[in-house]
């Protein structure tokens, strides 16, 4: 058998820069053609003498009452587009809550605590070490202390702890970070979806903080890991009605009431990917933010499949046959992410993408619909429109799927997959581990784009693009200050228990 030839050098050369020459010619269509246009003018005028040009001046009739009101027309619509313009929304900065090492669950750890949590069903035990062993963790993924003892402890003190544990050292750092102040929060937005006491986590940040008794307040539950970008969108629409304002958004998920103790193979799974994580995050309208503030929103794009019975169905919380509450996982999640992925990128791809792509993907939907349905679709390159990429962390396959379907490269994904190796699903707060490993590598330059993409029951699809203000310098605090140095890691298909 001979072996596979390597692709003509040559060809594929010519194949780059036909397609480079293709991207030039089409984004910059309009500069194009006007430059012989103004090239043509410029001869013209300079064959001109200054008296024949001065003659063409004194020609034209100058009305004073229609220069008057060209003027007024002119301040007027100028007035009323900025006037109607939204406001800029502004990214001051964030902080992610970073666990302390006493909550760490090496395998081994958590292992053992399967074994005798779960004594009489091996089966079970077996099942949560396959799913560990492919799932893409590493060994310091946090659970709160309730988890830790066997059996669990999951108590209504138990999670009020971890949630004022894990939201206040993330607010204290923003606080920190911002020199922002308590009493100046405008708008505050809590998002915790599976964990909805009463008073709300959001009450009990007011009281904690003693913030302003005018405080819009919300508290989001239910969301799923998307939940984040959703109070972006809720940040966003009150800032777009209170100017000179500012927005707090928290995003969490508090593990310690929904640790599953049953046996339930599908409700299993989230007991190996679900971790401890918090984020705070500032934004604001205010103009004097903009020469600090670190991103400018660009879009947003939110994706619900909830009227379709599987989707709505796939991420499921209920009772197991012993009344065990859990969350259920279908096995046809990532088909059904795939789907929610399309509708979204469908609708934000014309916002984002050059020109070239566009043209592109619309000859490709004309071909597909008019001449053959069985023409390979084509797919748009979003590394045109984006330098960076922050996919929900929620697992491998959901990783791997993305990675896939939008061919990144495994530099594109590399944030991801190390924010899943350091701490795990954070659920809504991922994205904003992603963002801190990115910058933590000094990557972030000013102008860089950043395309934030989260899943979440419902079932939804949420992005974000932001756009960075300046050239951000590498921290030295922060989630990835004391193992940012051994990152990346190389992760293996399977790691052996």
């Amino acid at each position: 058998m001979s072996p596979p030839k390597m692709p003509h050098l040559s060809t594929s050369t010519k194949h780059k820069y036909v397609k480079l020459g293709y991207q030039y010619l089409v984004n910059n269509f309009l500069t194009l053609l006007l430059i012989p246009i103004l090239a043509y003018t410029a001869l013209e005028l300079f064959q001109m003498g200054p008296e024949e040009i001065l003659n063409h001046l004194n020609s034209l009739n100058f009305n004073l009452l229609h220069i008057l009101c060209s003027s007024f027309l002119i301040i007027f619509v100028s007035t009323v587009y900025f006037m109607s313009k939204p406001r800029t929304i502004y990214l001051v900065d964030y902080s992610c809550f970073k666990p302390p090492v006493t909550c760490r669950v090496p395998f081994a750890t958590f292992m053992e605590h399967s074994r005798l949590n779960l004594i009489d069903s091996p089966k079970s035990v077996e099942f949560q070490m396959r799913i560990l062993e492919r799932s893409g963790l590493g060994e310091e993924t946090c659970l709160p202390p309730a988890i830790h003892y066997i059996p669990p402890t999951p108590t209504m003190d138990a999670a009020r702890s971890e949630a004022e544990l894990v939201i206040f050292t993330a607010m204290d750092d923003l606080f920190k970070k911002t020199g922002l102040k308590p009493k100046d929060i405008d708008i505050l937005i809590v998002n915790c979806s599976l964990f909805s006491p009463t008073p709300s986590l959001s009450a009990m940040i007011i009281n904690k903080y003693k913030l302003r008794s005018n405080i819009k307040s919300l508290n989001l539950s239910g969301m799923g890991c998307s939940a984040s970008l959703i109070s972006v969108d809720v940040a966003r629409d009150l800032l777009q009605v209170h100017p000179n304002s500012n927005a707090v958004i928290v995003s969490t998920e508090i593990i310690t009431p929904n640790y599953y103790q049953g046996k339930e193979r599908a409700m299993l799974l989230p007991n190996c990917l679900f971790r401890m994580g918090a984020a705070a995050i500032l934004l604001s309208n205010r103009r004097s933010d903009r020469w600090r503030a670190k991103y400018k929103l660009c879009h947003l794009v939110r994706t619900h499949r909830g009227a379709e019975d599987k989707s709505y169905y796939c991420v499921y919380q209920q009772e197991d046959d012993e009344s065990h509450v859990g969350i259920n996982l279908n096995k046809d999640l990532m088909a059904i992410a795939g789907e929610a992925l399309k509708s979204n990128i469908t609708t934000i791809g014309p916002l984002v993408l050059p020109a070239s792509e566009q043209l592109l993907f619309l000859t490709s939907l004309i071909g597909r619909k008019i001449f053959n349905a069985k023409w390979k679709p084509y797919i748009p390159d979003f590394k045109m429109a984006f330098e960076h990429f922050c996919i929900h962390a929620g697992g491998r396959a959901v990783i791997d799927e993305l990675q896939k379907n939008l061919q990144l490269s495994a530099e594109h994904v590399e944030a991801s997959r190390m924010t899943l190796h350091r701490f795990g699903n954070t659920s809504s707060s991922s994205l904003w581990y992603e963002l801190s490993y990115i910058e933590a590598k000094g990557k972030m330059k000013r102008g860089d784009r950043v395309w934030q993409i989260a899943f979440g029951s419902g079932f939804k699809c949420n992005s974000a693009v932001w756009k960075s203000n300046r050239t951000i310098k590498t921290p030295t605090e922060g989630p990835w200050s004391d193992c940012i140095d051994r990152y990346p890691v190389f992760i293996p298909e399977v790691v052996k228990l």
